[in-house]
């Protein structure tokens, strides 16, 4: 295995290791660097070790603090330009990379873009904007981006989510340093907002974004966007600033098919250096299906129950430790969440909901919860209207027959509202 030099330098060349012929020592300067270390290279480490032992030999980690010094200094003198922590502006995970993001036939469009993005930022797919639900892929993506421009070393790269964003905002209006905030965003290589959606409808965000986005795509700096739905969805959003949106590669994942939910167990698995048993592997893959998240946190929990109590995870074992999350498709959902994360979601005031306002944005979000509403409760109609206002069941009927039409006649609508589902059973 290559890895390039200021990568060897970032992870390998501040280690040290002990051998007695049985367990290999790593020893890291923290523990924050050795969470990075090992989902970056954990697998290859410990594979490379038996491979050079001829023999299945233990890899354990261990945190030294002395060894931080040997690291800073590494840093300092093995670049002859400045270091990627200080063209990094935000923090990047160095735990999301391309070679540990398992692609799938939901996100293989998307991580193709990506990787196009950090092959030539600011010639292609400017502005990449990525959209799609919770969990599946899209902060991977983007920090795997960023952390292949920065083994490259001098790009300068400002990592924001949208609601960091708009606080420092906030900040500098009131410190009278909006000056200072524009230069630091339009002076970067790379701009890179995680959740662009905090933005909508707040009106002098939205303006000073508008501006910085003209002056980095002018001279053709890098901008990529994440968002939980595509920038047409965004309906408090300005339409200059959706429409350049637009300009770039505007893509969404998708949630992983059966066949990427296996091949990410079976990843995470091993960089956490257990054997999965297939059984356990399948029951998780099967019904863990609304995003990569809940995979991997469903993994963290039976790893962490069985190293405390001692037990081998098996498929009773993992029934008992997952009973909840297991059957969360057929959980309770009740008619105030569902009109409380659909108001979130087309960015209205849940009383909204049950007022006697007929205009579009509040009406057409009003109908959206009522189909699901009948759809993932089983209140009756009658039942359904009252807690919508006290309107009669007709109403109610109306909706869920107009909703349903729009599912049959666009697959793009029957797509959104796929995620509007899938939001309201988390």
């Amino acid at each position: 295995m290559e890895i390039p030099a200021s990568r060897f330098d970032a992870w390998i060349r501040s280690l040290s290791v002990q051998c007695d012929g049985q367990e290999l020592i790593i020893n890291v300067p923290s523990r924050f660097f050795l969470d990075g270390l090992k989902s970056a290279y954990g697998a290859h480490i410990s594979r490379l070790s038996r491979q050079v032992s001829g023999t299945d030999i233990q890899v354990s980690y261990r945190v030294d603090a002395s060894l931080a010094e040997v690291a800073n200094h590494t840093v300092q003198t093995t670049n002859s330009v400045a270091p990627p922590s200080l063209l990094v502006d935000g923090y990047i995970d160095p735990r999301f990379t391309f070679d540990n993001f398992v692609v799938g036939s939901g996100n293989e469009f998307c991580h193709a873009a990506s990787r196009a993005v950090a092959d030539k930022p600011g010639e292609i797919y400017n502005p990449l904007y990525l959209y799609g639900g919770v969990g599946l892929g899209k902060t991977h993506l983007i920090n795997a981006v960023a952390n292949a421009l920065m083994s490259r070393n001098h790009y300068r790269i400002a990592y924001r989510t949208g609601e960091r964003f708009t606080n420092e905002l906030i900040q500098a209006i009131r410190n009278g340093s909006t000056d200072q905030f524009r230069n630091q965003y339009r002076q970067v290589d790379v701009l890179i907002i995680d959740d662009i959606q905090f933005i909508a409808g707040k009106d002098r965000t939205q303006e000073e974004f508008f501006h910085t986005f003209n002056a980095l795509h002018e001279v053709k700096k890098q901008i990529i966007l994440t968002s939980d739905r595509s920038p047409r969805e965004l309906t408090n959003l300005m339409e200059r600033l959706r429409s350049r949106f637009n300009w770039g590669l505007v893509a969404d994942i998708q949630a992983p098919d059966l066949e990427t939910r296996l091949a990410i167990l079976s990843s995470k698995a091993e960089l956490a250096g257990i054997t999965l048993d297939e059984n356990v592997a399948h029951l998780l893959a099967y019904r863990i299906t609304n995003n990569v998240r809940e995979l991997e946190g469903a993994l963290t929990r039976l790893t962490a129950h069985a190293t405390l109590t001692g037990r081998t995870i098996d498929i009773d074992f993992a029934r008992h430790v997952l009973r909840d999350l297991l059957h969360e498709d057929v959980r309770a959902i009740s008619i105030d969440d569902i009109k409380k994360k659909v108001a979130s979601y087309f960015n209205i005031n849940i009383r909204e909901m049950t007022s006697s306002k007929r205009s579009k944005n509040v009406a057409y979000p009003r109908q959206v919860a009522m189909y699901a509403s009948k759809e993932l409760t089983t209140q009756s109609l009658p039942e359904i209207g009252s807690q919508f206002g006290g309107r009669d069941h007709t109403t109610v009927l109306h909706a869920v027959r107009k909703i349903k039409k729009m599912r049959e006649e666009s697959d793009d609508f029957d797509e959104e509202m796929g995620r509007i589902i899938a939001l309201l059973k988390q």
